[in-house]
């Protein structure tokens, strides 16, 4: 629709004029409205005016147009929207600092589904993707490394570090093997206190500057859903664990002094009700809170850098980006969408059934890594009886004290349809595991029968992600897949457009386009912001192709 009627008063557009200003046609064009404003809104590089013209209003891409009253010259200029890039929408010193060009960033899934590719896609079009380290042994997390190192070289790219409560040597190993590779960016996820490892990488290198900025190589983007956790990260380390670091060697005592005047994150993402690990927190009353607290801390401890906060879970769609960067977001992180790109290290059924994916299709169960703590994940429900085991083996271990415990017919019908296995041929299998990964976890095993339960019930809950990873049709109603209600989101946005077919579904195809749409979507708001009515059609940003969305940058 080129031409469109604004205002049901027309005593408010008579106002109109005298307020905003008016509008002159170029001089090769008598500004004839050629373009759409759904048209108008996507050409995000080029101003865009409203102008009124024998009581309709056209959108126009050209022209000048003289702001203030009492200019009476050309046409009435009914709205005026500026240019809004895709690589402005957020805060222009994260971008600056990470070396990127979009304040986008793809979050880390466990057991590398966030593929060492989706890292490399992204990292060549201008945006930070995180390999998803958690869950993997060390070799593989070493050889992402070395591959994402060769390939990508100077641009960025980060690596995952869970929180693991129960495998503290594995943390350790961890990042010891970033300082020792070079990562330079970390994703903090899932702690629940800060820890000697995590301090240790983040201050590795830290010096001051010849012209006196303090110099910290390493940098922490922590993901949280609580406001305590996120001064945590915002405060300097704590006193305690920094000498610690001293009397081992890690630091000196002057780079010990160093680190009281430095956040250990100077970014932090508020992380909503999103997939895997989430405390299921509405973002509009999550997101304000920790970036009120993140001005607060930044005052209050007088760092030279600013605090930033960026925003994950629920965003899939140029409307929930829109809304992120409107609300403050210095970037945002997708995350159950990338899991869905043909790119991520998942198999080609999961990402079928992540296709079909609704909104309300996705449900809490026991998390693996933090099983006897009742600490939940979000995953898929449909197509999967995973949820529904999972709380049951949580059930069954809170109920007895060890697997002898556990009734005859109850113990049977777990072997027979969750296990497929005998307990003992499972535990057999999960001690040698251990004795290899971790030896301390056999030996409380052996101290502790309700320890040793928990592991066998663990053992089910890592294979159900990884027969979801690989594929194992035999096992499909056992799938743990992480995911949360933006999947949904993402479905219904793309609905009817080339992008629902899986095949499709391009890691920077995705993120161009929901950039691209909440720029359009920002200009929108502008004109909203100025008191105009804008038909629906001419918000609906349906996904473009890389080709059009190149066009409309230009």
């Amino acid at each position: 629709m080129n031409r469109f009627s604004p205002w049901c008063d027309t005593s408010e557009h008579a106002d109109r004029k005298e307020r905003l200003g008016s509008w002159s046609a170029p001089a090769d064009s008598p500004g004839t409205g050629q373009f759409s404003l759904k048209e108008a809104l996507r050409h995000v590089r080029r101003p865009l005016y409203l102008v009124e013209q024998k009581g309709t209003v056209t959108a126009e891409l050209g022209g000048v147009g003289h702001f203030g009253s009492g200019l009476e010259n050309g046409h009435t200029l009914a709205g005026f929207a500026p240019p809004s890039l895709p690589e402005h929408l957020g805060d222009p010193g994260f971008c600056r600092e990470i070396g990127i060009r979009y304040p986008y960033i793809a979050g880390s899934m466990a057991k590398g589904i966030s593929s060492a590719a989706i890292a490399e896609e992204l990292g060549r079009a201008g945006m930070l993707g995180f390999f998803g380290a958690a869950g993997l042994p060390l070799s593989q997390v070493e050889a992402a490394a070395d591959r994402l190192h060769a390939s990508l070289g100077d641009l960025p790219y980060g690596f995952n570090l869970i929180h693991s409560p129960h495998e503290p040597d594995l943390e350790r190993e961890l990042a010891e093997l970033f300082i020792r590779k070079g990562v330079r960016i970390v994703e903090a996820s899932a702690f629940l206190a800060l820890t000697l490892p995590l301090v240790r990488y983040r201050l590795h290198g830290i010096r001051r500057a010849p012209d006196g900025r303090i110099i910290t190589p390493n940098r922490i983007i922590a993901k949280v859903s609580r406001e305590e956790l996120a001064a945590k990260f915002f405060s300097p380390a704590p006193e305690k664990l920094l000498r610690q670091l001293v009397a081992n060697g890690s630091l000196t005592a002057e780079q010990a002094e160093l680190a009281a005047l430095v956040p250990l994150a100077q970014d932090v993402t508020a992380e909503a009700d999103s997939g895997g690990h989430t405390d299921n927190r509405p973002a509009i009353a999550l997101f304000p809170t920790i970036l009120s607290l993140a001005s607060k801390l930044e005052r209050q401890y007088g760092y030279d850098c600013k605090l930033r906060v960026g925003l994950a879970g629920g965003i899939s769609t140029p409307a929930s980006a829109s809304a992120a960067f409107a609300m403050g977001a210095a970037y945002i992180m997708t995350g159950s969408v990338n899991q869905a790109c043909i790119e991520s290290g998942t198999s080609d059924l999961v990402r079928t059934m992540l296709a079909e994916t609704r909104q309300a299709d996705v449900t809490m169960a026991p998390a693996a890594d933090m099983f006897e703590m009742g600490v939940t994940v979000q995953v898929l429900k449909r197509g999967t009886m995973f949820p529904m085991r999972a709380q049951k083996l949580y059930e069954v271990y809170r109920s007895y004290k060890s697997l002898e415990d556990i009734p005859a017919a109850e113990r049977e019908k777990l072997e027979k349809t969750f296990f497929q296995a005998s307990l003992d041929d499972i535990w057999r299998d999960t001690r040698a595991y251990f004795l290899k990964r971790d030896p301390a976890q056999v030996e409380r095993s052996e101290r502790d029968p309700k320890h040793q339960m928990a592991l066998v019930f663990r053992w089910y809950l890592g294979m159900a992600a990884h027969w979801a990873k690989d594929g194992k049709t035999e096992r499909r109603m056992d799938y743990q897949v992480w995911c949360g209600p933006s999947m949904g989101a993402f479905n219904e946005w793309t609905a009817g457009t080339f992008l629902a077919a899986p095949e499709q579904r391009k890691v920077v195809t995705v993120a161009l386009n929901i950039l691209h749409g909440a720029a359009g979507l920002n200009r929108a708001n502008f004109l909203r912001s100025q008191g105009i009515s804008l038909p629906q059609e001419a918000l609906d940003q349906h996904p473009l192709e890389i080709a059009q969305i190149k066009e409309y940058l230009c």
